[in-house]
């Protein structure tokens, strides 16, 4: 099975570098289609979504909600997929940005990053909702001081993050439509 992932940003796939591989069974291939932003990504999912030729391949596609209305992000994305003759993509908008799905995880922030005491900032209000954090990569290059950049960070990050104790709510979200697809391609 092919995966492709659609990607308004180069750190989402750094991320999934290292989330992935402890995600998908081996015999699942993944694929990167890294945009120049969020306008690239929407103006070009159409036709990169037609012109994908090989067979037993499966689409997410990640996008940052920043500062739009999240289920019209949503819709106008699957919409799009519709349009390309792929209905079933999996699309997937992170509240605000994918660093709120980093809060959601502050350990594998630490381990990652090497920085410590971040953990604490879990029960902080601000800080318990991952999903709801307003500008969460302006504020994980808060509380690190700075030592979170987007593609280091991500690509640090991504290999920490837990498969099963993350509290953002879209994080988890992405998880399961992950399983769920996968597993509905591999028992075929």
């Amino acid at each position: 099975m092919n995966l492709v992932f659609l990607l308004e940003e180069p750190s989402a796939r750094e991320m999934l570098k290292g989330l992935l591989p402890r995600l998908l069974p081996p015999q699942v291939v993944t694929h990167f289609m890294v945009f120049e932003g969020k306008q690239d990504l929407d103006k070009s999912i159409e036709r990169r979504l037609r012109d994908w030729l090989r067979p037993d391949s499966a689409f997410v596609v990640i996008r940052d909600q920043d500062s739009a209305d999240c289920h019209e992000v949503k819709q106008s994305l699957t919409q799009k997929c519709r349009n390309a003759g792929r209905p079933d993509t999996l699309v997937r908008v992170a509240c605000r940005e994918i660093e709120s799905w980093y809060f959601g995880d502050l350990a594998a922030v630490e381990r990652g990053l090497g920085v410590s005491n971040l953990v604490r900032l879990e029960h902080r209000s601000r800080y318990r909702v991952p999903d709801n954090i307003h500008t969460p990569s302006v504020e994980l290059s808060k509380v690190t001081r700075n030592v979170y950049r987007k593609m280091a960070g991500s690509r640090a990050i991504g290999g920490e993050l837990s498969l099963t104790g993350n509290r953002s709510h879209g994080f988890r979200v992405l998880l399961s439509g992950l399983r769920s697809l996968v597993g509905s391609y591999c028992i075929q």
